[in-house]
């Protein structure tokens, strides 16, 4: 499976999303009554049977995983390497973490355009990135009015023309389309250290609301992102990287 891969060309990555603003009550009225009907939508529950309290409860819960109610606060990205003279691989991690998401994707959107600018030759890859870390990159960046860079700029695009994205979810599912796994399954499948060993995606909000602790949300994506590495180093049939050829470049302010 994609044994002529060049990893060195790959960018990984991962995002952290949290509900737009902490509570649902601080939500614009209009926002509020949207978020109601998209309350109905996910308990699958008519109108007459949702009550307010319900859309109020579930807004911090998951709000967050739908672009038009959340926003990114993190996104961590992993870059192989290759050493020229003993060709060992390593991974440099590193993470755009921001309370302010335009200057957020600023960063990043930069980093895009000064080293991955052609979809011919670079890649793209994450665990569910096709259904959810781009897409929602994508619309969180044309909220924000900012032009998309060429790797992003997937509108419409045929299948053969978003080669460039590698979801290890899909490579797994190897054309069945009915199940989800997890990056913690395929983790422990493979025999490579769990990411969750601190928080969960569902812990995410909490963190950023409450505890106000963007590093350690960072530090929670990076460890996504090195298990991804390592998830597509053993679809590749190819060892694991160990401990001391991980580096974690550090995160803007």
């Amino acid at each position: 499976m994609y044994e002529t891969l060049d990893l060195t060309k790959v960018l990984f990555l991962d995002i952290e999303t949290v509900s737009s603003v902490a509570d649902y009550e601080q939500l614009p009225d209009a926002l509020r009554e949207l978020w109601r009907i998209k309350s109905r939508q996910i308990l699958r529950k008519p109108a007459a049977e949702l009550g307010p309290e319900e859309a109020r409860d579930l807004y911090p819960e998951r709000a967050g995983i739908y672009a038009e109610f959340g926003r990114i606060v993190c996104i961590s990205v992993g870059i192989i390497v290759r050493d020229p003279q003993s060709h060992e691989l390593s991974l440099r991690l590193k993470s755009f973490a921001h309370d302010d998401e335009t200057e957020l994707l600023r960063q990043f959107s930069e980093l895009l355009e000064q080293y991955y600018q052609d979809p011919s030759r670079h890649f793209l890859c994450g665990h569910n990135l096709r259904e959810f870390d781009v897409p929602y990159t994508c619309r969180r960046m044309v909220i924000q009015q900012m032009p998309l860079p060429r790797l992003l700029d997937i509108a419409g695009k045929k299948p053969w023309e978003t080669k460039h994205l590698l979801d290890t979810l899909e490579m797994w599912k190897f054309g069945d389309y009915k199940n989800y796994t997890s990056l913690k399954l395929l983790c422990a499948v493979f025999g490579i250290p769990s990411p969750k060993d601190d928080i969960d995606g569902g812990d995410v909000g909490r963190v950023y609301w409450e505890e106000q602790d963007l590093e350690r949300i960072a530090h929670y994506c990076e460890k996504d992102v090195l298990a991804v590495v390592q998830l597509l180093l053993r679809y590749m049939r190819l060892p694991l990287l160990p401990t001391e050829r991980i580096v974690h470049v550090g995160t803007p302010a």
